[in-house]
C-alpha cells in the first residue's frame, strides 16, 4: 500500500510538472516544499555510489522518483544517470558529473552544482529556482527548466538549447525561465535562447555570439558589455533593458526587429 501511494503522489507530481503552462512554469505554489519528501533523502551517499558502481552503458544509474534531498554528492561521477522526478533540493553537486543525466520533472531547489558538468544533460521541466551553477559546463544540455534567481556566473551553455519548441504545444509553452537570474560572464555561444525568460536577468560581460534571442523577453536586464557579434534580435523585448557598451552590435543580427527598442537603455 506504502509504495502505492509512494508511486501516486509521484506521478501526481509528474502530472502537474508537465502540464505547466507559460504564465506558470513552476508548480511550486501547489507543492508544500517543507513535507519531508522536498526535504529529506531516502538514501546515503554510500547507497548512491553503490548504485552508481553497479552501472553499466546499458543500464546506468537509476535514480527516478528518489528522494536524495540535502546529500553531499559532490564530486561523484553521475554521467548518464536518471533522476527523472527525483528530489534533489539543497543537495551538494559540487564539481560532480552529470553529462547526458536525465534530470526532467527534477526537483532542484537551491541545488549547488557550482563547477558540476552537465554536458547534453537533459532537464525539461525542471525546478532549479536559486540553484547555483557557477562555473557549470551545460553545453549541448537541452534547458527547459525554471531556474528563476540561478547563479551561472562564468558557466556555459554554449550550443545548448534553452528555446521554447514551437511544435509541440500540448504541454503549453515549455522553455527555460531566468527571471532575474545572474548570467555574468557566460558563454552562450550559438545557444538558442527563442522565447526564454530573461527579465531581469543580469547578463554583464555574456558571450551572446551567434545566439538566437528570437522573441526573448529581455526586459530589465542588464547586458553591459555583452557580446552580441551574429546574435538575432528579431522580436526580442527590449524594454527597460541595459545595452550599454555592447560589443558587436553593428554585426548582431535583426536589431532593427527587436521590440522597444525606443525604450531600452544605452547609457
Amino acid at each position: 500500500m506504502t509504495r502505492t501511494v509512494a508511486l501516486s503522489t509521484l506521478a501526481t507530481l509528474g502530472l502537474a510538472l508537465v502540464t505547466m503552462t507559460a504564465g506558470a512554469q513552476d508548480m511550486m505554489r501547489d507543492v508544500d516544499l517543507t513535507s519531508p519528501a522536498m526535504v529529506s533523502s531516502e538514501m546515503t551517499r554510500p547507497e548512491v555510489e553503490a548504485v552508481l558502481a553497479k552501472a553499466s552503458a546499458a543500464q546506468p544509474a537509476d535514480f527516478t522518483g528518489k528522494r536524495l534531498s540535502g546529500l553531499d554528492l559532490s564530486g561523484l561521477d553521475l554521467s548518464n544517470a536518471v533522476f527523472r522526478a527525483a528530489r534533489l533540493n539543497k543537495t551538494i553537486l559540487r564539481d560532480a558529473r552529470l553529462d547526458r543525466a536525465i534530470l526532467d520533472q527534477a526537483w532542484l531547489l537551491d541545488a549547488d552544482l557550482t563547477g558540476a558538468s552537465l554536458k547534453g544533460a537533459n532537464l525539461f521541466a525542471s525546478q532549479m529556482a536559486r540553484a547555483r551553477l557557477d562555473g557549470a559546463n551545460l553545453s549541448g544540455a537541452r534547458i527547459a527548466a525554471d531556474l528563476t534567481g540561478a547563479s551561472l556566473v562564468g558557466a556555459s551553455i554554449a550550443d545548448a538549447n534553452l528555446g521554447a519548441d514551437m511544435r509541440n504545444q500540448s504541454m503549453g509553452l515549455m522553455r527555460a525561465v531566468l527571471r532575474s537570474a545572474n548570467l555574468e560572464r557566460l558563454n552562450a555561444r550559438n545557444a538558442d535562447l527563442s522565447r526564454v525568460d530573461l527579465e531581469f536577468a543580469v547578463l554583464r560581460s555574456a558571450d551572446l555570439s551567434g545566439a538566437s534571442l528570437k522573441n526573448a523577453q529581455l526586459g530589465g536586464a542588464d547586458l553591459t558589455g555583452a557580446i552580441v557579434i551574429d546574435a538575432d534580435f528579431d522580436g526580442a523585448d527590449l524594454v527597460s533593458a541595459k545595452l550599454i557598451a555592447l560589443n558587436g552590435l553593428d554585426r548582431a543580427k535583426n536589431f532593427d526587429k527587436a521590440k522597444n527598442r525606443e525604450r531600452l537603455i544605452r547609457e
